[in-house]
């Protein structure tokens, strides 16, 4: 597999990715090969750590959910909403049926939006060889029909979450036990036509993924770890993984183990120890079976794929889980009759302990707030998806380059295939990006 354009020594080189562009964050890649042996590869996140937990700490609780939805501008209605969650536990704060469903609507705006935009404008390209979506030839009608595709996806994603949350992100309306303002009943029937008519173009991303040719299977098999639940809502359930525990929201933090990367900005973790996944491929790994009827029924075939260890599956199942999200919604908002404008809750301040736990789209996040008497943050700790997954992609692109290494392939191969099993992975919105800085030493 040797590359014949690569005019460098095949066994003796240095790469050095010092900006992957279009994260959130900043994160590189550093390999040293000599004599077609790696001598260290360092993955490392160099600009996660932005101490928001420190930032909130004598903050009222009440006002958390809104600061930490900045942490991030590609998910923050994921923040949010686990936010909002942590808080109501920690003052048992109860919202009510129709609250929960207006959540799992922002949600799956959310969602829609979040996995179209990573496989439609990050993940695609590869599939297409083309180094982005804007590359694609709009004179052939699958590629033009693709890129009309993504962002007519997007959009309706958008919608949702602006009908419900008031925009698409950082959405001011949904607050402690309810809304600041409820959406009109009339604008979300509307969407019924729009969620409807991008069925079928989910069906062809999901085709299209199912066949792709790429492959990264670990040596050693991660445990696959996910909040689960009956309905597959990303919201409740007990947090599961695929070595048979399951435990409460409450235990999350003394379920994972914490790792000091010394050249990394970020925490990664372990689980039992070994290498750990979280997100959509886990998801699916653990309980596929929760999908909405119509969503299993139709991709049966498709769904036979999972458990997988194949960590390229991550991108089919990001697919599998947008027509889940639009099926639900199409659901829910089919079953409301009306929506009322419900009186949000008084909250009396005082010494308690709050822990919410979600799915982000990532995969699993994690909200504890330590809160005084006067109502104020003590401590804050937050987990993110790309933090539990942060050793396992280390360890991939580990076992994947020492792979292409014994096949003679050269550094610009090695490159590609580091980047495409990255995008994989969709650690934060812009991992998945073609544009690259590269400096060669």
């Amino acid at each position: 597999m040797h590359d014949p354009t690569d005019p460098f020594d095949a066994e003796n080189f240095d790469i050095n990715l010092s900006e992957i562009s279009k994260i959130e964050g900043a994160a590189s890649l550093e390999i040293k090969v000599r004599n077609k042996k790696i001598e260290y590869l360092k993955f490392s996140i160099s600009e996660w750590k932005r101490f928001y937990t420190q930032a909130i700490q004598g903050k009222p609780a009440v006002a958390i959910p809104q600061l930490v939805a900045r942490i991030c501008g590609t998910c923050s209605n994921a923040h949010l909403l686990c936010s909002l969650k942590a808080i109501e536990n920690a003052f048992s704060v109860m919202p009510s049926n129709q609250t929960k469903q207006l959540r799992k609507l922002l949600y799956f705006g959310l969602l829609i939006r979040d996995h179209g935009l990573h496989l439609y404008i990050f993940a695609l390209p590869d599939i297409y060889g083309k180094n982005s979506i804007l590359d694609f030839d709009e004179k052939d009608p699958t590629q033009k029909q693709l890129l009309e595709d993504t962002f007519e996806v997007k959009e309706v994603g958008n919608q949702l979450s602006i009908i419900v949350g008031g925009r698409s992100v950082h959405a001011p309306n949904p607050t402690l036990g309810g809304f600041f303002k409820y959406p009109l009943l009339e604008d979300l029937k509307n969407l019924i036509p729009r969620l409807i008519g991008i069925r079928s173009k989910i069906l062809t991303l999901i085709e299209i993924f199912a066949k792709a040719p790429f492959e990264m299977k670990p040596i050693i098999q991660p445990i696959f770890s996910g909040l689960t639940s009956d309905d597959f809502s990303f919201l409740t359930g007990l947090i599961k993984n695929s070595a048979g525990k399951a435990i409460s929201e409450n235990e999350f933090q003394s379920y994972l183990d914490a790792v000091i990367i010394p050249y990394s900005h970020a925490r990664g973790f372990k689980l039992n120890g070994g290498l750990m996944m979280v997100g959509a491929m886990s998801r699916l790994n653990l309980s596929k079976d929760a999908l909405h009827p119509k969503t299993k029924s139709e991709l049966s075939n498709y769904l036979e794929f999972f458990p997988s260890n194949n960590i390229f599956h991550n991108n089919l199942a990001q697919a599998i889980e947008i027509l889940h999200a639009i099926d639900s919604s199409i659901d829910i908002i089919e079953n409301l009759n009306q929506i009322n404008n419900e009186k949000l809750p008084k909250i009396a301040p005082r010494e308690s302990t709050g822990v919410g736990v979600i799915e982000a789209p990532r995969g699993t996040l994690y909200h504890k707030y330590n809160i005084d008497a006067q109502g104020l943050i003590k401590k804050a700790e937050i987990i993110v998806p790309t933090g539990q997954n942060q050793v396992l992609m280390e360890r991939g692109i580990y076992e994947q380059t020492d792979k292409l290494l014994s096949e003679g392939a050269g550094r610009e191969i090695i490159i590609q295939e580091a980047e495409k099993l990255i995008r994989a992975f969709d650690p934060c919105m812009s991992c998945a990006s073609h544009f690259l800085k590269v400096t060669w030493k």
